[in-house]
């Protein structure tokens, strides 16, 4: 339905969340309900507008607990992302509550038109407050640095009174928690705050190099990029490709849409089906449901690194529907799509600046190029906590290879490798309990380090 999408297209926030906020099926809807909040945490000034100097974080498990899992999610992902997998998690490893981080540019999006009765028309028809970006000239300075600055009042948050902390994150997420690792706080190396680190489907040293996507990191590509910024190009607008509108925020809308819609009215009519690109608009009549299928499913045409194994429209009908027949329900990217507003599976303005960083990052190590950027790297060499790394079909096997690579030129004492071709790049955040092997494989790991 489109061409190829670069890996930054979405690395991690395409399909967001983790549907967890769908009854029904699974480890955690058997053990009753799991303890969750949604809390603000304030954060060092960045120079945005007002109320953007803080971060917010999706608690999920018991606040007794003794052993805190961080996840960062990845490019244009949210906190909502993990909360699936979250529920799965604590209720199969006792001790241990998962804390999903919303970076401070989820403070700019305008998501109240999904406490309405008809968000489309408050999308779709420009009712809502979009961040400009002649107006947004501090998100230039909202790279790697500010980044893990938040994140790591979030990470000595969720250590107080003792508790352990385990640092991870899906795709880029896994990129940001290795930078973490490896970074110098003011003479303090970062994995000197973890216990663990996990990594899911990212990484660094050349983790994406299967997808075939280089990544844009020599000088030359630098100095382009920064120039770019400088002129005012302060969003990554890598989902524009998808064909769902111009704007840094169009196409999280039109997915966010087709899950409230398929959450609310599975089985109706397609809202959004009349008003989409003539390129994206289903031939036949779909349902709601159905429409958000067509958006997100492998069968459908996707590039890996945004689309799930779901299932398939429904031979017959009118409107035709949809049939799960993959490892992954549309109902629980549905329930995840949908939010509740907040919080939300989308970052609706990612940062050009944390992109170019994050590129950078790859070399992890304090090149010429990271030094330029103020990008501390210095202490990748002496990590000496515990890796997981989890690789799907999406990079071909550099996500472990990669991994390997880190474990043999630091001192991490032992690592797990986990693979699973049979899933894409965003099953292992929305894929049902019993068909995750994210999840199945991770418990065991985090049991071993409460041991």
């Amino acid at each position: 339905m489109t061409g190829s999408l670069s890996r930054r297209a979405v690395l991690g926030g395409m399909a967001g969340g983790a549907a967890l906020l769908a009854a029904g099926a699974g480890s955690a809807a058997a053990a009753g309900p799991v303890r969750e909040s949604y809390v603000p945490l304030t954060v060092g000034g960045g120079g945005g507008p007002v109320g953007t100097d803080r971060v917010h974080v999706l608690k999920v498990g018991p606040d007794t607990a003794r052993t805190v899992l961080v996840m960062v999610p990845g490019m244009f992902g949210a906190a909502n992302d993990f909360r699936w997998a979250a529920r799965d998690l604590v209720a199969a490893v006792p001790g241990v509550q998962v804390w999903a981080f919303d970076r401070r540019e989820e403070n700019l999006a305008d998501r109240s038109g999904f406490r309405t009765a008809d968000p489309a028309a408050y999308y779709l028809d420009g009712h809502y407050r979009s961040q400009d970006p002649a107006a947004s000239a501090f998100a230039a300075g909202w790279g790697l640095t500010r980044t893990l600055e938040d994140l790591r009042a979030v990470v000595r948050a969720a250590a107080r009174g003792g508790r352990r902390v385990v640092l991870g994150g899906h795709s880029w997420g896994a990129t940001t928690a290795m930078a973490y690792a490896a970074w110098d706080f003011d003479g303090c190396p970062g994995y000197r705050d973890v216990a663990a680190l996990v990594l899911v489907d990212g990484g660094v040293r050349g983790a994406f190099d299967g997808t075939g996507e280089p990544v844009a990191n020599s000088p030359e590509q630098v100095k382009e990029r920064l120039a770019a910024i400088e002129g005012g190009a302060v969003f990554d607008m890598t989902l524009s490709a998808v064909g769902l509108g111009d704007r840094a925020e169009s196409t999280q809308i039109w997915y966010q849409l087709a899950g409230w819609y398929a959450h609310r009215d599975p089985d109706g009519p397609s809202v959004l089906q009349p008003r989409m690109p003539d390129a994206l608009r289903p031939p036949v009549p779909v349902t709601n449901a159905a429409l958000l299928g067509t958006l997100v499913d492998a069968g459908i045409g996707w590039p890996n690194d945004i689309s799930v194994h779901s299932g398939h429209l429904a031979d017959s009908g009118e409107p035709r529907g949809w049939v799960d027949a993959g490892i992954t329900p549309i109902g629980r990217v549905a329930a995840a799509y949908a939010g509740g507003p907040e919080p939300a599976v989308w970052e609706w303005y990612w940062p050009a600046r944390l992109s170019v960083d994050l590129d950078v990052t790859d070399f992890y190590a304090e090149t010429d190029t990271a030094r330029s950027l103020s990008l501390r790297l210095r202490h990748a060499a002496g990590l000496d906590v515990p890796l997981y790394a989890f690789q799907t079909s999406y990079a071909k096997g550099t996500i472990v290879s990669a991994a390997r690579e880190v474990v043999a030129d630091s001192r991490i004492p032992y690592a797990r490798y986990e693979t699973d071709n049979g899933m894409n790049h965003l099953d292992p955040l929305f894929a049902a309990p019993q068909h995750n092997t994210f999840t199945r494989t991770l418990a065991p790991f985090l049991t071993g380090l409460l041991t």
